[in-house]
């Protein structure tokens, strides 16, 4: 089974056409990670884009994540089915767990349990969580085995660097994907990153996009601009220095864009 890819295509907020669009710049483009969700209402869109590609389906990862209304042992499996009707595949190569959503009713070892199943059942290749802090991935952990956690997809960005969860992560040997690396953009216009960015002729975007790779980590951003999907592939070419990185390392500032009350945990 082929490692998590250090790059990919996000698609959250993204739909009808836009997303369309979206993924059939970056397949032809060279992206070859698709991330979706069952909250985001895109996966047929994805599936179309896809189709129409012409891609063949093992050069492909895709992910999903189940949506907490789908967490109950009765409705995970077939909400994934659903899933991949839409996405027009067998199978995904990984499914997530997109909340931990403490309190809504269906206890985390019955979800992860059922999440282990539907791997067994041949629909999805890995399984794994996301926004789970330290607790709760303990109990992800005790729950289907450490070596069954493919990833923990987190929100990560030089404002939100998260280092306390991520020593954890990769101390368990739990891959890291970095979601919100740009900070909804936030972090483009920081004057450090725009220092480094000149210094070695890159985009502030590449400069952040690369920070997060170097460290190693995933990254899934997404854009609706050709020509911000074609820069952000380059983002894997910049070798950052180790001052580059130090500079980039003192921005942190806990600044998390997203925590949605009821699905959130108590963040480490």
């Amino acid at each position: 089974m082929r490692n998590i890819p250090a790059f990919g295509l996000g698609t959250f907020r993204l739909q009808g056409q836009v997303v369309i669009d979206s993924v059939r710049n970056g397949l032809e483009l060279g992206y070859r990670a698709i991330d979706t969700a069952q909250i985001y209402g895109n996966e047929a869109d994805v599936g179309e884009a896809i189709a129409a590609s012409g891609v063949r389906r093992d050069d492909l990862f895709l992910t999903t994540k189940i949506w907490v209304d789908n967490y109950a042992r009765d409705k995970l499996v077939p909400s994934l089915e659903g899933s991949l009707a839409k996405l027009r595949t067998d199978y995904v190569d990984l499914t997530l767990i997109h909340w931990p959503a403490p309190g809504n009713g269906v206890p985390l070892e019955a979800y992860m349990t059922a999440l282990a199943e539907a791997k067994e059942k041949g629909l999805t290749r890995r399984i794994g969580i996301s926004n789970f802090n330290i607790e709760l991935t303990k109990q992800a952990i005790a729950a289907v085995g450490k070596d069954a956690i493919a990833t923990n997809q987190i929100e990560l960005s030089p404002y939100l660097q998260g280092r306390k969860l991520v020593d954890f992560l990769q101390r368990e040997g739990i891959h890291v994907t970095s979601y919100m690396t740009l900070a909804y953009g936030k972090v483009l216009g920081d004057p450090v990153i725009g220092a480094i960015a000149r210094r070695h002729q890159a985009t502030p975007a590449q400069v952040v996009l690369a920070w997060a790779l170097q460290l190693g980590y995933s990254v899934i951003p997404s854009s609706t601009r050709r020509e911000n999907l074609a820069s952000n592939l380059i983002a894997q070419m910049l070798r950052l220095s180790d001052a580059d990185m130090a500079q980039i390392a003192a921005l942190e500032r806990n600044g998390r864009q997203v925590s949605p009350e009821g699905l959130a945990p108590q963040w480490d």
